[in-house]
C-alpha cells in the first residue's frame, strides 16, 4: 500500500529562515558561485558548502533562483526580486493568520506592536497616497 499523500507535509513556497540568509546574500551581491555564497554569510556558524549547495537546489524548485555552470563550481543568481519575496510572505501571512483580511493584518500590528510616532505618519501618508492613487 502506498503511503497517504493528503499526510504529506505540502511544498512551501514561503522562504525558511536558512534560505531567506542565503537570498539576502545573492539580494546584495549578486551573482555568486556557492563558495561565494558561503564566505559571504555573516556568522560563522554558516552552514558547511554541501548545506548551502542544498538549500540553493531548494531555492531553485521553488523558483527563487537560477544557477549556470562555470567551469566545475555552480554560480547562482535570484530571480525573485526582495520586493516580491516580501509581498509573497505577506500574503501567505494574512491568507494563513488572518482569514485573507489585510484590514485584519494591519490592526492587529497597530495594536500589539509599539509603532513610534514617525512610523504612524508614514502609514498615514501612504494610506492617503494609496486612496488618491485609486481614485
Amino acid at each position: 500500500m502506498k503511503g497517504d499523500e493528503s499526510l504529506a507535509r505540502p511544498k512551501s513556497i514561503t522562504l525558511t529562515e536558512a534560505e531567506l540568509k542565503l537570498m539576502d546574500v545573492l539580494w546584495e551581491k549578486g551573482e555568486l558561485a556557492v563558495k561565494d555564497v558561503v564566505d559571504a554569510l555573516p556568522d560563522r556558524s554558516a552552514p558547511a558548502y554541501n548545506s548551502v549547495l542544498t538549500i540553493l537546489r531548494i531555492l531553485e524548485r521553488k523558483g527563487y533562483v537560477r544557477h549556470r555552470k562555470e567551469g566545475r563550481a555552480f554560480v547562482y543568481r535570484t530571480v525573485v526580486a526582495r520586493q516580491e519575496a516580501r509581498a509573497g510572505a505577506v500574503q501567505h501571512l494574512v491568507r494563513r493568520f488572518f482569514e485573507n483580511s489585510h484590514e485584519a493584518l494591519v490592526l492587529s500590528l497597530l495594536e500589539d506592536e509599539a509603532i513610534d510616532h514617525q512610523d504612524l505618519e508614514r502609514l498615514r501618508k501612504a494610506i492617503d497616497d494609496s486612496r488618491k492613487d485609486s481614485r
